[in-house]
């Protein structure tokens, strides 16, 4: 029988519309940080973000499934953090972006709230520890 996994960390990759503003929502509305710029050809098709320990990619989309398509149905990125989750979200609502939940007390005790990105790619941050 073959080993578990035994993983340290999961970072995500995601294929937006327009990255330049892609960029701009997760630098200035979430809180992201730029950590790498990846050209092609004098061409920007990708940019590594993070926050923390916690490492996302961003890709150009090429249009060739069609930049209309709905972007990440049944996916929902995790984040926690040990900051305040109320004081994250309403920083990101003085950024001028709505809630998809507001934060509230789940069952297990963690705060949580939920957004979507410009592409609609479902984020849900929480505490790092139950209230």
């Amino acid at each position: 029988m073959p080993e578990e996994l035994i993983a340290d960390s999961l970072e995500a990759a995601l294929t937006v519309k327009d990255l330049e503003a892609s960029v701009a929502w997760y630098t200035g509305v979430l809180g992201f940080a730029v950590d790498r710029r990846h050209e092609r050809n004098d061409r920007l098709v990708a940019v590594s973000l993070r926050a923390g320990s916690v490492r996302l990619l961003l890709a150009q989309d090429d249009g060739a499934k069609g930049f209309d398509r709905t972007k990440g149905e049944g996916l929902s990125l995790q984040i926690t953090t040990s900051q305040d989750v109320d004081a994250v979200a309403a920083r990101i609502k003085s950024r001028g972006w709505t809630l998809d939940l507001e934060p509230v007390t789940a069952p297990h005790g963690l705060r949580v709230f939920r957004l979507r990105d410009p592409d609609g790619f479902r984020l849900t941050v929480s505490s790092a520890h139950p209230a």
